[in-house]
Protein backbone atom coordinates (compact mmCIF):
# COMPACT_ATOMS: atom_id res chain seq x y z
CA UNK A 1 0.00 0.00 0.00
CA UNK A 2 1.61 3.25 -1.11
CA UNK A 3 1.19 6.71 1.51
CA UNK A 4 1.72 9.96 0.73
CA UNK A 5 3.96 12.73 2.04
CA UNK A 6 1.45 13.36 4.28
CA UNK A 7 0.50 10.29 5.88
CA UNK A 8 4.03 9.11 6.55
CA UNK A 9 4.71 12.49 8.35
CA UNK A 10 1.17 11.87 10.60
CA UNK A 11 2.30 7.99 10.79
CA UNK A 12 5.72 8.34 11.93
CA UNK A 13 5.05 11.43 13.74
CA UNK A 14 2.84 9.57 16.10
CA UNK A 15 4.45 6.72 17.07
CA UNK A 16 7.02 9.18 17.81
CA UNK A 17 4.61 10.48 20.44
CA UNK A 18 3.45 7.56 21.50
CA UNK A 19 6.29 6.32 22.24
CA UNK A 20 8.06 9.56 23.99
CA UNK A 21 4.55 9.36 26.03
CA UNK A 22 5.01 5.16 26.84
CA UNK A 23 8.93 5.53 27.53
CA UNK A 24 8.89 9.05 29.50
CA UNK A 25 5.60 9.35 31.12
CA UNK A 26 4.72 5.81 32.43
CA UNK A 27 8.34 4.83 33.13
CA UNK A 28 9.64 4.44 36.58
CA UNK A 29 12.79 6.36 37.80
CA UNK A 30 15.21 4.42 39.40
CA UNK A 31 16.69 4.96 42.85
CA UNK A 32 20.33 3.46 41.93
CA UNK A 33 22.32 5.44 41.02
CA UNK A 34 24.00 2.84 38.29
CA UNK A 35 20.28 2.00 37.28
CA UNK A 36 19.46 5.37 36.73
CA UNK A 37 22.76 5.97 34.77
CA UNK A 38 21.37 2.97 32.19
CA UNK A 39 18.09 4.64 32.06
CA UNK A 40 19.67 7.85 31.04
CA UNK A 41 21.94 6.03 28.34
CA UNK A 42 18.36 4.58 26.91
CA UNK A 43 16.92 8.08 26.58
CA UNK A 44 20.06 9.59 25.13
CA UNK A 45 20.08 6.90 22.73
CA UNK A 46 16.46 7.55 22.11
CA UNK A 47 16.95 11.38 21.67
CA UNK A 48 19.55 10.49 19.37
CA UNK A 49 17.66 8.55 17.28
CA UNK A 50 15.13 11.46 17.38
CA UNK A 51 17.85 13.75 16.57
CA UNK A 52 18.57 11.77 13.55
CA UNK A 53 15.16 11.88 12.05
CA UNK A 54 14.80 15.45 12.64
CA UNK A 55 17.63 15.52 10.19
CA UNK A 56 16.51 13.60 7.53
CA UNK A 57 13.28 15.49 7.84
CA UNK A 58 15.13 18.80 7.48
CA UNK A 59 17.04 17.11 4.85
CA UNK A 60 14.08 16.88 2.60
CA UNK A 61 12.66 20.52 3.52
CA UNK A 62 15.74 21.32 1.92
CA UNK A 63 14.98 19.53 -0.96
CA UNK A 64 11.65 20.68 -1.07
CA UNK A 65 12.70 23.81 -0.98
CA UNK A 66 14.84 23.75 -3.63
CA UNK A 67 12.70 22.13 -5.86
CA UNK A 68 9.76 25.30 -5.46
CA UNK A 69 12.30 27.66 -7.47
CA UNK A 70 12.66 24.77 -10.40
CA UNK A 71 8.89 23.98 -10.16
CA UNK A 72 5.56 25.87 -8.94
CA UNK A 73 3.21 23.56 -6.92
CA UNK A 74 0.43 24.47 -4.48
CA UNK A 75 0.78 20.75 -2.71
CA UNK A 76 4.85 20.97 -2.44
CA UNK A 77 3.98 24.19 -0.76
CA UNK A 78 1.98 22.86 1.72
CA UNK A 79 3.92 19.77 2.24
CA UNK A 80 6.92 22.02 3.14
CA UNK A 81 4.40 23.93 5.61
CA UNK A 82 3.25 20.36 7.26
CA UNK A 83 7.19 19.77 7.36
CA UNK A 84 7.93 23.10 8.76
CA UNK A 85 5.62 22.69 12.07
CA UNK A 86 6.61 18.93 12.12
CA UNK A 87 10.07 19.71 12.83
CA UNK A 88 9.49 22.65 14.95
CA UNK A 89 7.67 20.88 17.46
CA UNK A 90 9.64 17.42 17.83
CA UNK A 91 12.43 19.95 18.15
CA UNK A 92 10.81 21.24 21.45
CA UNK A 93 9.70 17.94 22.32
CA UNK A 94 13.55 16.83 22.10
CA UNK A 95 14.26 19.93 24.06
CA UNK A 96 11.49 19.13 26.36
CA UNK A 97 13.22 15.23 26.18
CA UNK A 98 16.50 16.56 27.08
CA UNK A 99 15.47 18.89 30.22
CA UNK A 100 13.60 15.84 31.34
CA UNK A 101 16.66 13.80 30.95
CA UNK A 102 19.18 16.33 32.65
CA UNK A 103 16.75 16.73 35.80
CA UNK A 104 16.01 12.97 35.93
CA UNK A 105 19.50 11.70 35.71
CA UNK A 106 21.64 14.61 37.60
CA UNK A 107 23.13 12.60 40.26
CA UNK A 108 23.97 13.77 43.54
CA UNK A 109 27.62 15.85 43.31
CA UNK A 110 29.49 13.18 44.93
CA UNK A 111 28.03 10.47 43.61
CA UNK A 112 30.35 10.48 40.27
CA UNK A 113 33.46 12.68 39.06
CA UNK A 114 31.99 15.16 37.19
CA UNK A 115 32.39 15.00 32.90
CA UNK A 116 34.38 17.05 30.53
CA UNK A 117 32.31 19.09 28.69
CA UNK A 118 32.22 19.16 25.11
CA UNK A 119 33.05 22.29 23.26
CA UNK A 120 30.07 24.21 22.12
CA UNK A 121 29.72 24.50 18.42
CA UNK A 122 27.23 27.78 18.92
CA UNK A 123 27.77 30.79 16.54
CA UNK A 124 28.22 33.60 18.28
CA UNK A 125 25.43 36.04 19.78
CA UNK A 126 25.69 38.78 16.97
CA UNK A 127 28.11 41.63 17.28
CA UNK A 128 25.38 44.67 16.72
CA UNK A 129 23.24 43.94 19.49
CA UNK A 130 23.95 46.03 22.59
CA UNK A 131 25.55 44.49 25.19
CA UNK A 132 24.17 44.87 29.21
CA UNK A 133 26.63 43.51 31.89
CA UNK A 134 25.53 42.57 34.72
CA UNK A 135 28.26 42.15 37.35
CA UNK A 136 27.62 38.81 40.03
CA UNK A 137 30.10 40.30 42.94
CA UNK A 138 31.76 37.25 44.70
CA UNK A 139 30.84 36.60 48.76
CA UNK A 140 32.37 39.07 51.02
CA UNK A 141 33.56 35.88 52.96
CA UNK A 142 35.14 32.48 52.10
CA UNK A 143 32.39 29.97 52.26
CA UNK A 144 35.45 27.61 53.49
CA UNK A 145 37.23 28.86 56.21
CA UNK A 146 35.39 33.03 56.76
CA UNK A 147 38.66 34.58 55.11
CA UNK A 148 37.80 38.10 53.81
CA UNK A 149 41.16 39.07 51.93
CA UNK A 150 40.90 37.81 48.44
CA UNK A 151 43.08 37.84 45.20
CA UNK A 152 41.82 37.81 41.89
CA UNK A 153 42.73 35.28 39.71
CA UNK A 154 39.98 35.15 36.90
CA UNK A 155 37.00 36.30 35.59
CA UNK A 156 34.07 34.01 33.75
CA UNK A 157 31.37 35.57 31.24
CA UNK A 158 28.46 33.85 30.00
CA UNK A 159 26.64 35.83 26.95
CA UNK A 160 22.87 35.25 26.93
CA UNK A 161 20.27 36.83 24.59
CA UNK A 162 17.50 38.51 25.89
CA UNK A 163 14.55 40.77 24.25
CA UNK A 164 13.46 43.96 25.39
CA UNK A 165 10.06 44.46 23.41
CA UNK A 166 9.89 47.78 21.28
CA UNK A 167 8.61 50.55 23.12
CA UNK A 168 7.51 54.49 22.58
CA UNK A 169 9.48 57.14 24.13
CA UNK A 170 8.31 61.10 23.48
CA UNK A 171 10.44 63.78 21.86
CA UNK A 172 10.47 67.16 23.35
CA UNK A 173 11.17 69.50 20.54
CA UNK A 174 12.43 72.41 23.38
CA UNK A 175 12.60 75.82 21.53
CA UNK A 176 14.11 78.97 23.45
CA UNK A 177 12.55 82.59 22.86
CA UNK A 178 15.67 85.03 22.92
CA UNK A 179 15.29 88.68 22.87
CA UNK A 180 17.67 90.66 21.72
CA UNK A 181 18.64 93.37 24.75
CA UNK A 182 19.44 96.10 21.91
CA UNK A 183 16.64 95.75 19.88
CA UNK A 184 14.23 93.59 21.89
CA UNK A 185 13.57 91.31 18.79
CA UNK A 186 12.47 87.98 19.47
CA UNK A 187 13.95 85.29 17.94
CA UNK A 188 13.33 81.21 18.31
CA UNK A 189 14.40 78.69 16.33
CA UNK A 190 11.97 77.13 13.65
CA UNK A 191 10.38 74.34 14.15
CA UNK A 192 11.38 71.18 12.32
CA UNK A 193 9.12 69.64 9.99
CA UNK A 194 6.90 67.17 10.51
CA UNK A 195 5.34 64.25 8.51
CA UNK A 196 1.74 65.47 9.28
CA UNK A 197 1.66 68.73 10.06
CA UNK A 198 0.73 69.53 13.96
CA UNK A 199 0.39 66.18 14.15
CA UNK A 200 2.05 64.27 17.28
CA UNK A 201 3.32 60.86 15.50
CA UNK A 202 6.80 60.58 14.40
CA UNK A 203 8.52 58.84 11.25
CA UNK A 204 9.80 56.07 12.97
CA UNK A 205 6.10 55.26 14.45
CA UNK A 206 4.70 56.02 10.94
CA UNK A 207 6.56 54.02 9.17
CA UNK A 208 6.05 50.91 11.96
CA UNK A 209 2.75 51.41 11.27
CA UNK A 210 2.90 51.04 7.32
CA UNK A 211 4.86 48.20 7.47
CA UNK A 212 2.78 46.56 10.29
CA UNK A 213 -0.14 46.85 7.90
CA UNK A 214 1.17 45.89 4.40
CA UNK A 215 3.98 44.13 5.23
CA UNK A 216 3.32 42.37 8.23
CA UNK A 217 -0.34 42.07 7.41
CA UNK A 218 -1.51 43.22 10.66
CA UNK A 219 -4.73 45.46 10.50
CA UNK A 220 -5.02 48.35 12.29
CA UNK A 221 -7.44 47.72 14.87
CA UNK A 222 -5.19 44.61 15.77
CA UNK A 223 -2.15 47.27 15.67
CA UNK A 224 -4.53 49.43 17.84
CA UNK A 225 -4.94 46.79 20.72
CA UNK A 226 -0.91 46.06 20.73
CA UNK A 227 -0.26 50.12 21.70
CA UNK A 228 -2.70 49.80 24.21
CA UNK A 229 -1.10 47.09 25.92
CA UNK A 230 1.95 49.23 26.17
CA UNK A 231 0.13 52.33 27.52
CA UNK A 232 -0.52 53.88 24.36
CA UNK A 233 -4.28 54.52 23.35
CA UNK A 234 -4.07 54.90 19.67
CA UNK A 235 -7.56 54.68 18.24
CA UNK A 236 -7.96 52.63 14.80
CA UNK A 237 -9.63 55.84 12.86
CA UNK A 238 -6.40 57.63 14.36
CA UNK A 239 -3.96 55.43 12.73
CA UNK A 240 -6.04 55.40 9.43
CA UNK A 241 -5.75 58.98 9.22
CA UNK A 242 -2.15 58.57 9.86
CA UNK A 243 -2.10 55.76 7.21
CA UNK A 244 -4.02 58.28 4.59
CA UNK A 245 -1.85 61.64 5.69
CA UNK A 246 1.15 58.95 4.38
CA UNK A 247 0.14 57.52 1.21
CA UNK A 248 -0.52 61.29 0.33
CA UNK A 249 2.99 62.23 1.34
CA UNK A 250 5.00 59.62 -0.12
CA UNK A 251 2.97 59.09 -3.58
CA UNK A 252 5.77 60.78 -5.26
CA UNK A 253 7.89 58.17 -4.39
CA UNK A 254 5.27 55.27 -5.91
CA UNK A 255 4.96 57.60 -9.16
CA UNK A 256 9.06 57.37 -9.31
CA UNK A 257 8.95 53.91 -8.77
CA UNK A 258 6.14 53.80 -11.54
CA UNK A 259 8.08 55.60 -14.35
CA UNK A 260 11.41 53.26 -13.89
CA UNK A 261 9.21 49.92 -13.63
CA UNK A 262 7.40 51.50 -17.12
CA UNK A 263 10.41 52.19 -19.10
CA UNK A 264 11.65 48.35 -19.21
CA UNK A 265 11.64 46.58 -22.57
CA UNK A 266 10.96 42.95 -20.38
CA UNK A 267 7.97 43.06 -17.88
CA UNK A 268 5.63 40.74 -15.56
CA UNK A 269 2.78 41.37 -15.16
CA UNK A 270 -0.34 39.81 -12.73
CA UNK A 271 -3.28 40.43 -10.30
CA UNK A 272 -5.07 38.88 -7.53
CA UNK A 273 -8.48 39.04 -6.16
CA UNK A 274 -8.73 40.79 -3.21
CA UNK A 275 -11.45 41.79 -0.56
CA UNK A 276 -13.18 45.07 0.11
CA UNK A 277 -15.63 46.64 2.29
CA UNK A 278 -18.84 47.43 0.48
CA UNK A 279 -20.37 50.33 2.03
CA UNK A 280 -24.31 50.14 2.50
CA UNK A 281 -24.36 46.34 1.74
CA UNK A 282 -22.83 45.04 4.95
CA UNK A 283 -20.51 42.55 3.42
CA UNK A 284 -17.54 42.66 1.02
CA UNK A 285 -17.17 42.80 -2.98
CA UNK A 286 -14.04 41.48 -4.70
CA UNK A 287 -11.72 44.23 -6.12
CA UNK A 288 -8.18 43.12 -8.11
CA UNK A 289 -4.51 43.96 -7.16
CA UNK A 290 -2.41 44.28 -10.07
CA UNK A 291 1.31 44.30 -10.03
CA UNK A 292 3.94 45.10 -12.94
CA UNK A 293 7.58 44.10 -12.41
CA UNK A 294 10.81 45.13 -13.66
CA UNK A 295 13.66 42.80 -12.84
CA UNK A 296 16.11 42.32 -15.00
CA UNK A 297 18.93 40.62 -12.88
CA UNK A 298 18.28 37.04 -14.67
CA UNK A 299 20.12 38.47 -17.81
CA UNK A 300 22.85 40.51 -16.06
CA UNK A 301 21.30 43.97 -16.19
CA UNK A 302 22.14 46.51 -13.37
CA UNK A 303 19.05 48.33 -13.44
CA UNK A 304 17.32 47.99 -10.25
CA UNK A 305 14.58 45.71 -9.53
CA UNK A 306 11.09 47.25 -8.89
CA UNK A 307 6.96 46.94 -8.93
CA UNK A 308 4.19 48.63 -9.03
CA UNK A 309 0.83 48.11 -7.83
CA UNK A 310 -2.64 49.24 -9.01
CA UNK A 311 -5.99 48.90 -7.45
CA UNK A 312 -9.63 48.46 -10.05
CA UNK A 313 -12.72 47.58 -8.13
CA UNK A 314 -12.92 44.67 -11.46
CA UNK A 315 -10.91 42.48 -14.16
CA UNK A 316 -11.81 44.78 -17.19
CA UNK A 317 -9.30 44.81 -20.13
CA UNK A 318 -9.26 48.77 -19.94
CA UNK A 319 -7.26 48.16 -16.33
CA UNK A 320 -4.68 46.52 -17.69
CA UNK A 321 -4.53 49.16 -20.43
CA UNK A 322 -3.87 51.57 -17.52
CA UNK A 323 -1.60 49.59 -15.91
CA UNK A 324 0.92 48.97 -19.00
CA UNK A 325 0.25 52.90 -20.69
CA UNK A 326 3.38 53.78 -22.52
CA UNK A 327 5.21 49.96 -22.05
CA UNK A 328 6.87 48.71 -24.87
CA UNK A 329 8.36 45.51 -25.17
CA UNK A 330 7.73 41.98 -23.93
CA UNK A 331 5.36 41.25 -21.82
CA UNK A 332 5.31 37.95 -19.46
CA UNK A 333 1.80 37.13 -18.46
CA UNK A 334 -1.02 34.06 -17.88
CA UNK A 335 -3.16 33.93 -20.58
CA UNK A 336 -5.70 36.82 -19.20
CA UNK A 337 -7.99 37.86 -22.08
CA UNK A 338 -7.85 41.47 -21.03
CA UNK A 339 -4.17 41.53 -22.32
CA UNK A 340 -5.03 40.90 -25.86
CA UNK A 341 -5.57 44.61 -26.86
CA UNK A 342 -1.87 45.27 -25.95
CA UNK A 343 -0.41 42.41 -28.12
CA UNK A 344 -2.83 44.02 -31.08
CA UNK A 345 -1.40 46.38 -33.77
CA UNK A 346 -2.03 49.65 -33.40
CA UNK A 347 -4.21 50.89 -36.10
CA UNK A 348 -2.44 54.13 -36.80
CA UNK A 349 1.00 53.15 -36.44
CA UNK A 350 1.00 49.07 -37.18
CA UNK A 351 2.99 49.04 -34.40
CA UNK A 352 2.83 46.22 -31.58
CA UNK A 353 2.84 48.02 -28.47
CA UNK A 354 4.18 44.57 -26.24
CA UNK A 355 4.66 40.85 -27.54
CA UNK A 356 3.03 38.20 -25.29
CA UNK A 357 5.58 35.61 -23.96
CA UNK A 358 3.44 32.90 -22.13
CA UNK A 359 4.56 30.99 -18.80
CA UNK A 360 5.83 27.79 -18.78
CA UNK A 361 4.96 27.07 -14.69
CA UNK A 362 1.04 27.87 -15.97
CA UNK A 363 1.47 25.22 -18.49
CA UNK A 364 3.51 23.16 -16.35
CA UNK A 365 0.77 23.61 -13.49
CA UNK A 366 -2.25 22.21 -15.55
CA UNK A 367 -0.61 19.09 -16.51
CA UNK A 368 0.91 18.59 -12.87
CA UNK A 369 -2.67 18.79 -11.72
CA UNK A 370 -3.68 15.88 -13.90
CA UNK A 371 -1.05 13.74 -12.97
CA UNK A 372 -1.27 14.18 -9.27
CA UNK A 373 -5.33 13.14 -10.01
CA UNK A 374 -4.97 10.16 -12.67
CA UNK A 375 -1.03 9.44 -11.98
CA UNK A 376 -1.38 9.50 -16.14
CA UNK A 377 1.81 8.20 -17.60
CA UNK A 378 1.46 11.07 -20.26
CA UNK A 379 1.51 13.76 -18.28
CA UNK A 380 4.21 12.26 -16.40
CA UNK A 381 6.24 12.44 -19.25
CA UNK A 382 5.69 15.30 -20.55
CA UNK A 383 6.62 16.86 -17.01
CA UNK A 384 9.48 15.72 -17.13
CA UNK A 385 10.36 16.87 -20.43
CA UNK A 386 9.90 20.36 -19.14
CA UNK A 387 11.77 19.88 -16.13
CA UNK A 388 14.82 19.08 -18.84
CA UNK A 389 13.62 22.96 -20.33
CA UNK A 390 13.54 24.53 -16.66
CA UNK A 391 17.39 22.97 -16.36
CA UNK A 392 18.56 24.96 -19.45
CA UNK A 393 17.35 28.00 -17.85
CA UNK A 394 19.27 27.27 -14.70
CA UNK A 395 21.99 27.11 -16.03
CA UNK A 396 22.07 30.61 -17.64
CA UNK A 397 20.69 32.39 -14.86
CA UNK A 398 22.75 35.87 -14.53
CA UNK A 399 24.11 35.22 -17.77
CA UNK A 400 24.23 38.18 -20.46
CA UNK A 401 21.25 38.35 -23.42
CA UNK A 402 23.57 36.90 -25.98
CA UNK A 403 24.32 34.08 -24.15
CA UNK A 404 21.32 33.63 -22.96
CA UNK A 405 19.63 33.32 -26.39
CA UNK A 406 22.62 30.82 -28.16
CA UNK A 407 22.19 28.41 -25.46
CA UNK A 408 18.63 28.53 -25.86
CA UNK A 409 19.11 28.00 -29.46
CA UNK A 410 21.24 24.91 -29.14
CA UNK A 411 20.06 23.46 -26.37
CA UNK A 412 16.18 24.12 -25.39
CA UNK A 413 14.61 24.69 -29.22
CA UNK A 414 15.22 20.97 -30.16
CA UNK A 415 13.61 19.55 -26.67
CA UNK A 416 10.85 22.00 -27.51
CA UNK A 417 10.21 20.58 -30.85
CA UNK A 418 10.58 16.90 -29.47
CA UNK A 419 8.09 18.14 -26.75
CA UNK A 420 5.60 19.46 -29.04
CA UNK A 421 5.75 16.24 -31.22
CA UNK A 422 5.19 14.14 -28.08
CA UNK A 423 1.82 16.27 -27.16
CA UNK A 424 0.99 16.36 -30.49
CA UNK A 425 0.94 12.51 -30.42
CA UNK A 426 -1.11 12.15 -27.07
CA UNK A 427 -3.80 14.44 -27.73
CA UNK A 428 -4.51 11.96 -31.25
CA UNK A 429 -4.69 9.02 -28.18
CA UNK A 430 -6.97 10.15 -25.70
CA UNK A 431 -10.31 11.65 -25.08
CA UNK A 432 -10.57 15.25 -26.19
CA UNK A 433 -13.11 15.73 -23.60
CA UNK A 434 -10.65 14.45 -20.59
CA UNK A 435 -8.91 16.82 -18.49
CA UNK A 436 -5.09 15.95 -19.88
CA UNK A 437 -6.34 16.72 -23.92
CA UNK A 438 -7.40 20.26 -22.38
CA UNK A 439 -4.08 20.34 -20.48
CA UNK A 440 -2.21 19.65 -23.17
CA UNK A 441 -4.47 22.15 -25.84
CA UNK A 442 -3.28 24.69 -23.35
CA UNK A 443 0.73 24.67 -23.83
CA UNK A 444 -0.32 23.85 -27.91
CA UNK A 445 -2.53 26.56 -28.51
CA UNK A 446 -0.27 28.84 -27.18
CA UNK A 447 3.17 27.54 -28.33
CA UNK A 448 4.39 30.78 -30.30
CA UNK A 449 4.11 32.46 -26.76
CA UNK A 450 5.51 29.67 -24.65
CA UNK A 451 8.60 29.28 -27.25
CA UNK A 452 9.06 33.14 -27.76
CA UNK A 453 11.64 33.06 -24.95
CA UNK A 454 13.97 31.37 -27.18
CA UNK A 455 14.98 34.03 -29.47
CA UNK A 456 15.72 36.93 -27.24
CA UNK A 457 17.82 36.56 -23.78
CA UNK A 458 15.91 39.83 -22.18
CA UNK A 459 13.18 37.17 -22.06
CA UNK A 460 12.33 34.83 -19.16
CA UNK A 461 10.94 30.95 -19.58
CA UNK A 462 8.05 31.69 -16.69
CA UNK A 463 6.41 34.96 -15.13
CA UNK A 464 7.35 34.05 -11.75
CA UNK A 465 8.56 37.50 -11.32
CA UNK A 466 4.64 38.95 -11.53
CA UNK A 467 3.79 35.83 -9.10
CA UNK A 468 6.59 36.31 -6.47
CA UNK A 469 5.47 40.29 -6.00
CA UNK A 470 2.06 39.03 -5.64
CA UNK A 471 2.56 36.31 -3.08
CA UNK A 472 2.52 38.47 -0.31
CA UNK A 473 -0.95 40.21 -0.57
CA UNK A 474 -2.34 36.97 -1.49
CA UNK A 475 -0.54 35.53 1.75
CA UNK A 476 -1.99 38.76 3.61
CA UNK A 477 -5.57 38.53 2.25
CA UNK A 478 -7.31 36.45 5.00
CA UNK A 479 -6.05 39.17 7.68
CA UNK A 480 -7.13 42.25 6.46
CA UNK A 481 -10.15 44.42 4.72
CA UNK A 482 -9.74 47.74 3.18
CA UNK A 483 -10.37 51.07 4.60
CA UNK A 484 -14.32 50.52 4.20
CA UNK A 485 -14.09 51.83 0.51
CA UNK A 486 -12.04 51.72 -2.80
CA UNK A 487 -10.16 54.32 -1.98
CA UNK A 488 -8.33 52.15 0.42
CA UNK A 489 -7.14 49.79 -2.06
CA UNK A 490 -5.39 52.55 -4.08
CA UNK A 491 -3.54 53.35 -0.78
CA UNK A 492 -2.68 49.78 -0.72
CA UNK A 493 -1.05 49.63 -3.88
CA UNK A 494 0.63 52.94 -3.27
CA UNK A 495 1.61 51.45 -0.04
CA UNK A 496 2.85 47.90 -1.62
CA UNK A 497 5.03 49.87 -4.64
CA UNK A 498 7.13 51.38 -2.16
CA UNK A 499 7.48 48.28 0.60
CA UNK A 500 8.13 45.84 -2.22
CA UNK A 501 10.50 47.78 -4.26
CA UNK A 502 12.34 48.36 -1.26
CA UNK A 503 12.43 44.57 -0.54
CA UNK A 504 13.51 43.92 -4.08
CA UNK A 505 16.55 45.76 -3.44
CA UNK A 506 17.70 44.63 -0.07
CA UNK A 507 16.28 47.16 2.14
CA UNK A 508 14.79 46.74 5.46
CA UNK A 509 11.32 48.76 4.53
CA UNK A 510 11.01 50.09 7.61
CA UNK A 511 13.79 51.86 8.16
CA UNK A 512 14.04 52.93 4.68
CA UNK A 513 9.92 54.29 5.18
CA UNK A 514 11.31 56.06 8.46
CA UNK A 515 14.10 58.12 6.74
CA UNK A 516 12.14 58.97 3.56
CA UNK A 517 8.79 60.63 5.59
CA UNK A 518 11.56 62.59 8.05
CA UNK A 519 12.86 63.94 4.74
CA UNK A 520 10.46 64.27 1.68
CA UNK A 521 8.13 67.17 3.17
CA UNK A 522 11.44 69.48 2.73
CA UNK A 523 12.81 67.37 -0.33
CA UNK A 524 12.50 69.11 -3.81
CA UNK A 525 9.94 67.43 -5.87
CA UNK A 526 12.39 67.52 -9.28
CA UNK A 527 14.83 65.11 -7.05
CA UNK A 528 12.53 62.97 -6.22
CA UNK A 529 14.72 60.17 -7.65
CA UNK A 530 17.00 60.92 -5.15
CA UNK A 531 14.75 59.37 -2.65
CA UNK A 532 14.05 56.19 -4.64
CA UNK A 533 14.99 52.80 -2.81
CA UNK A 534 17.77 52.26 -5.35
CA UNK A 535 19.27 55.70 -4.91
CA UNK A 536 18.57 56.10 -1.25
CA UNK A 537 21.50 55.53 1.69
CA UNK A 538 20.61 55.30 5.48
CA UNK A 539 21.18 58.05 7.40
CA UNK A 540 24.74 56.91 8.55
CA UNK A 541 26.00 56.36 4.90
CA UNK A 542 24.49 59.21 3.36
Amino acid sequence: MKYTINQKIFCTYSCILLYKDMFLSKATLPDDYEKLREFAILLQAELYNKTLYIEKLKAQLAAYRRARYGRSSEKLDRDIEQLELLIADLEEGEAESQARMAAAAKPEPSAAPKQDKKPSARKPLPAHLPRETVVHDAACSCPACGGTVFTKVGTDEREVLEYVPSHFKVIVHVRPKMSCRACETITQAPMPSLPIERGRPGPALLAHVLVSKYSDHNPLHRQSEIYARAGVELDRSVLAGWVGDMAFLISPVADGIGRHVRAGHSLHADDTPVPVLDPGRGKTKTGRLWTLVRDERPWGSTAPPAAIYLYSTDRKAEHARTLLKSCRGFLHADAYAGFKGIYAADPKTGQIPMQEIACWAHARRALYDVHVATKSSIAEEALERIATLFAVEKQIIGRDPETRRAVRQQHAVPLLASLHNFLDRALAKISGKSALAKAIRYSLSRWAQLTRYTTDGTMEMTNNAAERAIRPLALGRKNWLFAGSDSGGDRAATMYTIIQTARLNGLDPEAYLRDIIGRIADHPINRIDELLPWNWLPPAKA
